[in-house]
């Protein structure tokens, strides 16, 4: 079984071309970046302090300068065809220069007093006369570096604008990258919903399903735009400065690569609490998202029976406790985040101060100003991107979390889309001994048992709870029956794909559900395959257009969320036109009627007879009156079938289904 992180790197690697593209841009920017400092200590060590080189006497030329009649050249600038003819030095002394003729021994203290330069090195001490130089004078030994100092600001910052593009691109393109992945992500978690059971929304409310899509992924989508952004600059950006300092100087770079293990181990301990911490935020957010959900969804019963006190109280406990373990998380990343980082720059910055003051202190070796700087700087640098990757951990653990959420969903057992297709059903339907539970050895269906034909009209009453829809979810494969088999002409259902099956198949449902759109988009649910005329046509068979004729945009009407600017007979109308506009061999009409006026329940009776020819029709009524010219009227009873037969005979029978026809009418009769 993969890791959450392995997963998601899966999802990156389906872009991988562009992130390999971004990488390597960023790598250029880096490099260009941390040229910087190189050309900074050449600057300073060649040309700010290279005066104290030795300088040559020749004769007048290119970089030479006059000074007391004669011509000094740096040697490090004479070429074949120069002339030697004498050698100097010129060396700083506290905030002076002063003028050395010939070469001198060795370098170390110096002093400069009464025309005499006197340098001492330990035990070691010599004199020389020396001059001391103007400012101008000084200047004019530093005019033959002015035009190489340009040349290497220039290309300092020719180098920056080389960076700073490179830089723009790659966050660009790894920007770019993390969208299309979590596009990708989003579009295969609302897939795996549509291929989802639907057992397994009758225990996850709809909130936290929408959580999973909308806050975890987007979670994610941190992760990739951010946290990974960061994290692949640090690493490359430290990498640099190492191999950088490496350069520079070895023993100091080993020194500092010991800050790896303290930021690794800092980011295991950083984990273990930070992993705990958000998987419960992000549980308390799924459970807050399931609670707004559901208590908008049902203000009007929260209002009526003034459960606001009750459900806000509700609400503020996941909230508090949401609350809580924010705060636990943000003193953790307190704790982790600033503190860390200046605790590991001072741990570095002791070290460095050690090492050159040891250095210094050395008799056979002298720092250079360029070096000190270079290093002062690199190691400055080092600690943006450690900060960096310190900061992003509180996001790294979100996303690592919000992804195992997401995975999880992703993981459910669902059932594959298949494009197979299957000729139209006659409509014979055969339930053979079946039993089913919604639990596991609780059956809401025990040995049901009935065969319909071609175009009958097959009619399922009796008390709530008695198992008649529970009988319409097995036909359509919405749950399958522990025992028994369901046969469709013959075919066992269980042997047809689901969607397959339910093509030749239409449902109203006793609620009906209306997207947002129009009226003709919610018959047709936008299926080509249904034309504008066949969407007329279903809406008129069913005296739609009866109801619908005062509208101002007649069938072009937009509908609201769920049609809440409708009344429910109009919404069960277009639900009906819906069920028809597919043509289905097998009418489900589960308790159609029963939130209808009693006018339009008479439209859609009279279009009943229409609609059932060539159709097998289910009809699940609490009103008896509507199932009067059923062909087969089966009545439940605590998940049996208890009695079977038409109308009539039922009458005849009287038993339960005359018992229940008699109350409706009004009828006080006994229990039989």
């Amino acid at each position: 079984m993969k890791t959450t992180g392995r997963r998601l790197v899966d999802y990156a690697l389906l872009y991988k071309k562009m992130i390999i593209a971004a990488l390597l841009m960023l790598t250029v920017s880096v490099a260009t970046d941390l040229s910087g400092p190189f050309i900074a200590k050449h600057l300073i060590d060649n040309h700010v302090l290279g005066i104290e080189s030795n300088w040559v006497q020749t004769e007048s030329g290119k970089d030479t300068v006059e000074y007391n009649g004669h011509f000094y050249k740096r040697e490090d600038y004479l070429d074949v065809n120069d002339v030697r003819l004498g050698s100097a030095r010129i060396l700083q002394v506290n905030r002076s220069f002063v003028f050395v003729e010939g070469t001198i021994e060795f370098d170390g203290g110096r002093t400069f007093e009464k025309g005499l330069l006197t340098i001492a090195n330990g035990s070691q001490s010599v004199t020389y006369e020396a001059t001391a130089i103007s400012g101008a004078e000084l200047l004019q030994f530093y005019l033959p570096e002015v035009p190489k100092m340009l040349k290497l600001l220039g290309l300092f910052f020719g180098l920056l604008i080389i960076a700073a593009f490179f830089q723009y691109g790659q966050r660009y393109v790894l920007q770019k990258t993390a969208n299309r992945i979590i596009q990708k992500m989003r579009e295969d978690v609302f897939a795996q919903i549509q291929r989802l059971r639907i057992q397994y929304f009758d225990n996850l409310p709809a909130g936290k399903v929408v959580a999973r899509i909308t806050n975890d992924t987007e979670a994610i989508r941190e992760l990739y735009v951010t946290v990974l952004s960061t994290f692949f600059t640090s690493i490359i950006y430290i990498t640099g400065i190492y191999v950088a300092l490496f350069i520079l100087n070895v023993k100091l770079a080993l020194i500092c690569i010991l800050l790896m293990p303290i930021l690794y181990a800092w980011i295991i301990l950083y984990r273990k609490f930070a992993s705990k911490y958000n998987r419960v935020i992000r549980a308390r957010n799924s459970d807050i998202n399931g609670m707004v959900n559901e208590s908008i969804q049902g203000m009007n019963v929260i209002q009526a029976f003034n459960r606001q006190k009750e459900i806000k109280a509700d609400f503020e406990k996941l909230n508090h406790e949401h609350f809580t373990f924010q705060n636990k998380l943000l003193n953790l990343n307190s704790l982790t985040s600033h503190n860390l980082a200046g605790v590991l720059r001072n741990i570095v910055f002791v070290a460095f101060i050690w090492y050159f003051g040891g250095e210094a202190l050395s008799a056979s070796s002298v720092i250079s100003l360029g070096m000190l700087y270079a290093f002062v700087d690199y190691i400055t640098r080092l600690f943006q991107p450690v900060q960096g990757i310190v900061n992003q951990l509180a996001n790294l653990e979100q996303a690592l979390v919000a992804g195992e959420r997401v995975f999880k969903l992703l993981d459910e057992e669902g059932i594959d889309v298949v494009d197979q297709m299957i000729p139209r059903y006659k409509g014979n339907v055969s339930f053979q001994n079946v039993y089913f539970g919604y639990k596991e050895d609780e059956y809401v269906l025990k040995d049901i048992d009935f065969e319909t034909k071609q175009g009958e009209t097959v009619a399922l009453v009796g008390h709530t709870g008695s198992g008649k829809s529970s009988i319409i979810n097995l036909l359509f494969r919405f749950y399958d029956c522990q025992k028994g088999s369901i046969s469709i002409d013959g075919i066992n259902i269980q042997d047809i794909p689901h969607q397959t099956l339910r093509k030749h198949m239409g449902i109203v449902l006793q609620d009906p559900y209306l997207f947002t759109g129009t009226i003709a988009s919610n018959v047709s649910l936008d299926d080509p395959s249904i034309s504008r005329e066949k969407v007329e046509k279903a809406l008129k068979d069913v005296g739609a257009d009866k109801v619908f004729r005062n509208l101002e945009q007649g069938f072009d009407e937009p509908v609201l969320e769920k049609g809440s600017t409708f009344s429910s007979g109009q919404r069960q109308l277009i639900s009906f036109a819906r069920a028809l506009a597919f043509d289905p061999a097998i009418l489900i009409l589960d308790e159609a009627t029963s939130s209808i006026d009693t006018e339009t329940e008479v439209i859609i009776q009279e279009a009943m007879d229409v609609l059932k020819k060539g159709r097998t029709t289910f009809v699940i009524a609490h009103r008896l009156s509507t199932i009067r010219n059923a062909d087969q009227i089966i009545v439940l009873d605590r998940g049996e079938i208890v009695e079977r037969g038409t109308h009539d005979e039922l009458m005849e029978l009287a038993g339960k289904y005359y018992q229940m026809y008699q109350l409706q009418k009004g009828q006080s009769t006994k229990a039989g």
